[in-house]
C-alpha cells in the first residue's frame, strides 16, 4: 500500500515537472517594465491620509450588540457534536464480521 502511494506520488511529481512554465514577457506589456519606481515619503506623510477612526459613542450601542450575538453564538458552539445516545453506540464499536 505504502509503495503503491509513494510510487504514484513520484508519478505526479515527474508529469508535473514536464509542464512548460508559462512565458512572462508577455505580462510585461502592459508598461511595468518602464514606470518609474514610486516615491519614497515620510510615513507622517501616509498616515496622515488615512481616514480618522469610524468609531464614535454613536457607535456604542450597535458594537455592544454585536458583542453581545458573538459571546451568544460561541456559547452555542461549546455545546457537544455527538449526542449522548450515539456516544453509547459508538462506544460499543462495530462489531467484526
Amino acid at each position: 500500500m505504502r509503495f503503491s502511494a509513494f510510487a504514484c506520488l513520484i508519478a505526479a511529481v515527474f508529469l508535473a515537472a514536464c509542464s512548460q512554465f508559462p512565458e512572462l514577457a508577455d505580462d510585461a506589456a502592459l508598461g511595468s517594465r518602464e514606470a518609474p519606481y514610486p516615491d519614497l515619503v515620510p510615513v507622517e506623510t501616509l498616515r496622515g491620509q488615512v481616514p480618522d477612526a469610524a468609531i464614535s459613542p454613536d457607535s456604542q450601542p450597535a458594537l455592544d450588540a454585536r458583542i453581545t450575538r458573538l459571546r451568544a453564538r460561541a456559547a452555542r458552539l461549546k455545546g457537544t457534536v455527538v449526542d449522548r445516545g450515539t456516544r453509547a453506540r459508538m462506544s460499543q464499536g462495530v462489531p467484526q464480521p
